[in-house]
């Protein structure tokens, strides 16, 4: 990896602070947020290249190509930082990044994992060294383990491969620990992997949702720093007791920020410069409301004093990072990732720099994030076709879906052996089959919709493809026209297709942009509820169908597989 700055950059903004040299961009009668002070200032921003030079009261040299701008009215904050996101929900990082600029927010610490799966490690940081050379600040989370059950897991995650990856000094962290009971259970090698963290200075975020104070202090003991799993005020206060960092959560799926505030201000607990806010990693038409901006804008609204407000997404993620040598503060030496205000009760920017770099000037963006070749993550080639046989369904028991997310076995009552399944009722198909085309998972799922004929999805926890509906036939179209598409979801119905959300990188993200694609994703819930689907978020439903963090059945590579038990109960069957 290369320093930064090289030595003749650092001449040259040592030169900026002599005069020699005029800056690039100099922003005059600047009234921002200085983070240590937690105060309001005055002053004059120099900055050269992408970094900020000076921050003060003096004037630089200026010279016909130095840029000026009198700031006399507005307000400067430092640029958002969101401190957790999964920048694969139909989406893709790039687009996600340039999206959320547009809002203020300039830096993600991003999960890994669908990167981690899907390549070496080699192709994958040459995705990341991609992404650095953007005019947004990219920052990552290793996973310890897949959070489902795969059939070559522990070849996918050993020493070397994940410790290639904290080697990396833009990745700051290790996690989140979907994986813990694991780690309580014994296992030293991902124990040994939080310690190879821990010793390269770098933090273990937790995900410890409901857990009690006594969990919550032996998973301390074994290495975690901070969790993002808190539900009720009195969980926040648990977790600072116990020394966690404390990141507050707004979600598609669990959009607890403003109960959270209103318990954190009626208990007086008085810690806003501890806590963090996250989007959580929601589906795009969520962020029509904003990013980090929409949590600031929350905050506001729950009374919390506005510096808290803006420093919970900024400053405060900084800090517990440790990156306030860049990230964070209006002062010397720091990226110029600085958001510009008209007031401070709306934390949309009417201008954003990222990296010196005007994205959004007098509230019209003014340049997109440069597009990156996608082309090391293989295309999905569904390179075999569907028979009769892997239509068979004589499952005893079937997946019902509690809520959006939270599956439970339940006996399954219907005559299988047909093509079709009665719409008068809420039992459908379910099968899970290998991108491969070598095993599939059979079964029936109840609570999906009651009049979803066919649909396919190759967006899941592991690429691997969801068939669900009533009509077999109408299943294997949607799987026909998913393989045309090289990867996406697809509705069918009567043998016509209804909707479709392209997904061509890896078969799991779009390259549309954001604006785009949330026209898109909106089309196609607003058909799964017009054909009976009631839960919070489809999106999800289709991420976590395999996700073993979650109780109580799953579907996995190696089968139907009891979470609280820890057993495979049927297994897949191979084609």
């Amino acid at each position: 990896m290369n320093p930064l700055w090289k030595n003749t950059e650092i001449r040259e903004q040592l030169k900026v602070i002599t005069k020699e040299i005029a800056p690039d961009l100099v922003l005059t009668n600047a009234y921002y947020l200085h983070s240590i002070f937690k105060k309001w200032m005055t002053g004059n921003i120099w900055i050269k290249d992408d970094r900020i030079v000076y921050a003060g009261k003096e004037m630089p040299k200026i010279e016909p190509t130095t840029e000026i701008m009198n700031l006399t009215g507005k307000f400067v904050v430092p640029g958002y930082i969101e401190p957790h996101v999964h920048p694969y929900q139909l989406y893709n990082p790039q687009t996600f990044a340039d999206y959320s600029a547009q809002r203020g927010t300039t830096a993600f610490l991003s999960d890994n994992l669908t990167l981690f799966l899907a390549l070496e490690n080699e192709k994958a940081f040459s995705l990341l060294d991609q992404l650095n050379k953007l005019p947004f600040s990219f920052y990552w989370w290793t996973r310890f383990d897949s959070q489902t059950e795969l059939n070559e897991e522990d070849l996918l995650f050993t020493s070397k491969s994940v410790g290639e990856w904290l080697d990396r000094p833009d990745v700051l962290l290790g996690g989140e620990l979907t994986g813990w009971p694991k780690l309580m259970d014994g296992d030293d090698q991902m124990l040994y992997w939080i310690q190879q963290a821990k010793m390269g200075l770098k933090k273990i975020e937790g995900h410890f949702p409901g857990a009690s104070e006594k969990t919550l202090a032996r998973m301390r003991l074994l290495g975690a720093d901070g969790d993002h799993e808190a539900m009720t005020a009195e969980e926040v206060e648990m977790r600072l007791l116990h020394g966690y960092g404390v990141t507050l959560r707004h979600s598609s799926i669990r959009p607890d920020l403003p109960e959270l505030l209103k318990g954190i201000i009626e208990r007086d607990i008085g810690v806003f410069d501890k806590l963090m806010m996250t989007t959580d990693g929601s589906t795009p038409s969520f962020h029509l409301d904003g990013v980090m901006d929409l949590c600031i804008k929350i905050a506001l609204e729950a009374g919390v004093p506005p510096i808290d407000a803006y420093l919970m997404a900024s400053y405060n993620v900084a800090r517990y990072y440790n990156v306030t040598s860049l990230h964070g503060v209006i002062a010397t030496g720091r990226y110029a990732n600085l958001n510009i205000l008209d007031s401070l009760d709306n934390p949309v920017p009417s201008g954003v720099i990222s990296k010196g770099i005007w994205l959004k000037r007098d509230g019209q963006k003014v340049k997109s994030l440069p597009k990156i070749d996608w082309s090391v993550l293989p295309d999905l080639s569904l390179d075999f076709e569907l028979t009769e046989d892997d239509f068979q369904f004589s499952m005893p028991f079937g997946l019902e879906m509690a809520n959006d997310v939270i599956t439970k076995p339940y006996s399954v009552s219907v005559d299988t052996h047909d093509g079709n399944l009665s719409n008068d009722h809420e039992e459908s198909f379910l099968m899970l089959l290998d991108k491969h085309g070598k095993w599939r998972v059979n079964t029936l799922i109840k609570g999906f919709a009651a009049n979803v004929s066919g649909f396919a999805s190759s967006y899941s926890n592991t690429g691997d493809i969801i068939l669900i509906g009533k009509n077999r036939k109408d299943m294997w179209e949607a799987f026909n026209q998913l393989k045309q598409m090289q990867g996406g979801i697809v509705l069918v119905e009567n043998g016509e297709t209804v909707c479709t959300v392209p997904l061509p990188i890896g078969g799991s993200m779009s390259n549309l942009p954001m604006e785009q694609l949330i026209e898109q994703e909106i089309k196609l819930k607003e058909a799964l509820k017009a054909r009976g689907y009631t839960k919070g978020d489809a999106i999800y439903t289709l991420l976590f169908l395999q996700a073993t963090h979650l109780p109580y059945i799953r579907v996995t590579q190696k089968g139907i597989y009891d979470v609280m038990n820890k057993k495979i109960l049927f297994p897949a069957f191979m084609r």
